[in-house]
């Protein structure tokens, strides 16, 4: 079993190593997918429900998608070779017979037929060296009526021009067919357009090839999927004569877009009409059009720099447009889709140099918008609401140059979101001063609100936050503002760390003890100290006599507390899975971690992180944090008393150096760095 696996993944590298085109490496690999069947069988997908079919790659033979939809395998035979009655697979080769008679056999009897009645039988029966892009027997069932009456009952000499302008006068296989090319027709020099993708789909005049590469003593034919007609004026000519993309042709001339558009080149144009502009609120749509940097690039947002047909999506695929970021253009089924939705409403409208697919909607890009429509249709909808509430409106929506910190709703769970004048002060505090890309952030950097606050960066290996908020999403960048979005309220620093645990009744004991040790200056000066805070349950936990003979011995006590100060500012935000240390004042490490989204100092959870301080941050713990001990198994619980033993095992500084679990005791750093 190992080795046929082991066989068929090295046809699989050779299948990339070997093919000539993206056609011939799909084709490959169908072969080697219906291999098992017999000689010449490839392994086609058909989507359910469809007479749709594809020959296969790797993903889609896996994921038994397309567009989207599920798929099932069905084997025949290669293009080329015929079955056998009796035999296994496709042993034969088709006979090489003319273009005509080959017409007959490979699916295509309705162009055969309409071949002789336009009298065309007998140039594709006779000598030359033809290319015939023949469709379908669906395909033609598919033309409108009024269409297929008018060409064949001109007295024929529509149908004969329709036919030749499929046909090329000379031989091209599939490999010739190169992705931009054209030839031309046999109806008056009329150029047919190829395109061959990479997913290994050829398409003409947006055409999907499905039978390709079948070989006649005069010629090729290449079975496609639709009626193609003869193309002869640009994209820009197409939207200047179509009433229904009246606003966009304005939109384009008052972008300076329209000599693009009448150039050579090779766009996807994803054009409005005007019902999509029409449902843009008025206030908006007038701001873009009189903004001559916005308009651009909004229409350059709907421009691809590459030419995509529809038959050519078999899957969501991000694609770069004109103005810089991606669409992602996907299918769902027979919809072409834009970033997910459906919207595309007229496929395919071919123009000698590019495609224009139809949109009912406008396609509005981030850097054409401000703040407030940033905010719009994202995971901070809390956030706006409040910030409009708060009066900043014409801060969202005005020209100001500003960085927008915008919590996700999640952050908002059990927060009290009534308007009050403190609350006021929090939302204006999560606007900047200044336009910024969280790309040019740095650890230290002070970043300044309209609420006049100084707020700092910090920067660690897996996360950049400011303050206690964390950025949890890409930057979105408008026409005058940026928006970070992210995971927390902002909690600005209010006082140094003596003044946050003074202003929380958890901390009350650790307040009495921080004044025993002597400490209360270094919590109150200039610097950067994470504390990992025991609460008053805490210390209640501890038995009692232990607790009063700590809390009468200023030395000891003192070296408790520094093992619970840690040297840098970590918010919880920047603790790595498992592998974040921490430098306390005194001992040898702390170490932190994170399961199922709480911090653990040491295997100690923190009941309440990241209150801050300008000075450091503080942390919540219900437990005294005992150094962990090497060797042993450190899930084991070893409660209270041992903690306290260990950090303070007798009644003077001696014998607490003297400890085996603080042996390493150091003293307190002026570096105060962290370590990771």
């Amino acid at each position: 079993m190992r080795v046929s696996v082991l066989v068929l993944g090295l046809s699989l590298v050779l299948t990339v190593c070997v093919a000539r085109s993206p056609y011939q490496a799909v084709l490959q690999h169908s072969r080697i997918r219906g291999r098992q069947q017999g000689p010449n069988v490839c392994a086609m997908q058909q989507l359910k429900g469809t007479n749709k079919k594809y020959f296969t790659n790797c993903k889609q033979w896996y994921h038994r998608k397309i567009c989207g939809k599920p798929t099932v395998i069905s084997y025949e035979c290669c293009p080329g070779y015929e079955k056998i009655p009796g035999e296994k697979g496709c042993p034969a080769a088709l006979p090489l017979v003319n273009i005509y008679n080959t017409l007959g056999v490979v699916g295509a009897s309705t162009t055969q037929m309409y071949s002789e009645r336009a009298q065309l039988k007998e140039e594709i029966e006779g000598p030359g060296s033809f290319t015939f892009f023949a469709p379908s027997n669906e395909a033609w069932a598919a033309l409108p009526t009024e269409i297929l009456d008018a060409l064949v009952s001109n007295v024929n000499i529509e149908l004969l021009n329709a036919l030749h302008y499929h046909m090329v006068s000379r031989r091209l296989t599939s490999e010739e067919l190169r992705h931009g090319s054209s030839f031309a027709s046999m109806y008056q020099g009329f150029h047919v357009h190829i395109h061959h993708y990479s997913n290994g789909i050829v398409t003409v005049n947006c055409a999907r090839l499905i039978k390709p590469d079948q070989h006649a003593t005069n010629g090729i034919v290449h079975v496609v999927d639709r009626v193609i007609t003869a193309i002869s004026n640009n994209v820009h000519m197409i939207i200047d004569v179509d009433d229904d993309l009246e606003t966009l042709r304005t939109a384009l001339a008052a972008a300076g877009l329209t000599t693009m558009l009448e150039n050579d080149g090779q766009y996807t144009i994803f054009a409005p009409t005007n019902e999509a502009f029409e449902k843009i609120p008025q206030e908006t749509l007038n701001r873009i059009l009189g903004d001559p940097v916005a308009l651009k690039d909004l229409l350059n947002y709907h421009i691809l720099k590459h030419m995509q047909c529809a038959e050519s999506i078999v899957s969501g695929t991000p694609m770069e447009t004109l103005q810089g970021t991606v669409l992602e253009v996907g299918c769902d089924g027979d919809q072409m889709t834009l970033n997910g939705r459906a919207i595309i409403t007229l496929k395919d409208q071919l123009g000698t140099n590019g495609v224009i697919h139809y949109i009912n909607e406008l396609l509005i890009p981030d850097s054409a918008k401000v703040l407030l429509e940033l905010a719009e249709g994202s995971s901070v909808a809390t956030a706006t609401t409040l910030l409009v509430g708060a009066g900043l409106s014409s801060h969202l929506s005005g020209s100001e140059a500003l960085t927008l910190l915008a919590p996700l709703d999640a952050a908002f769970k059990g927060f009290d979101t009534t308007m009050t004048p403190d609350l006021k002060k929090l939302m204006t505090n999560h606007i900047l001063k200044e336009q910024l890309s969280s790309k040019s952030l740095y650890h230290g950097q002070e970043l300044e609100t309209l609420g006049g606050l100084k707020l700092r960066v910090f920067v660690y290996r897996n996360n950049l936050c400011i303050e206690n908020a964390c950025i949890a999403a890409h930057d979105k960048t408008g026409r005058y503002a940026t928006m970070f979005t992210v995971d927390k309220v902002l909690t600005p620093p209010m006082g140094t760390v003596m003044d946050v645990l003074k202003a929380d009744d958890r901390f009350s004991l650790l307040v009495g003890a921080v004044q025993t040790a002597g400490m209360t200056e270094l919590l109150n000066q200039q610097g950067a100290l994470t504390f990992f805070a025991p609460t008053n349950d805490a210390f209640n936990a501890l038995p009692r006599p232990d607790l009063n003979r700590l809390m009468r011995n200023p030395q000891e006590l003192s070296a408790v507390l520094r093992y619970h100060l840690g040297e840098g500012m970590l918010v919880s935000g920047g603790v790595e899975g498992s592998h974040t240390r921490v430098k306390p004042l005194q001992g040898e490490k702390l170490e932190l971690g994170v399961r199922n989204y709480t911090v653990y100092v040491n295997k100690v959870p923190v009941a309440d992180a990241d209150l801050m301080a300008t000075n450091g941050i503080v942390h919540a713990v219900n437990s005294i944090i005992k150094p962990l001990p090497p060797k042993v198994d450190r899930e084991q619980a070893d409660g209270p008393a041992a903690a306290f033993r260990l950090a303070a095992s007798s009644m003077d500084s001696k014998s607490f150096r003297n400890d085996e679990m603080f042996q390493k005791v150091v003293r307190s750093r002026s570096s105060r760095t962290m370590t990771q």
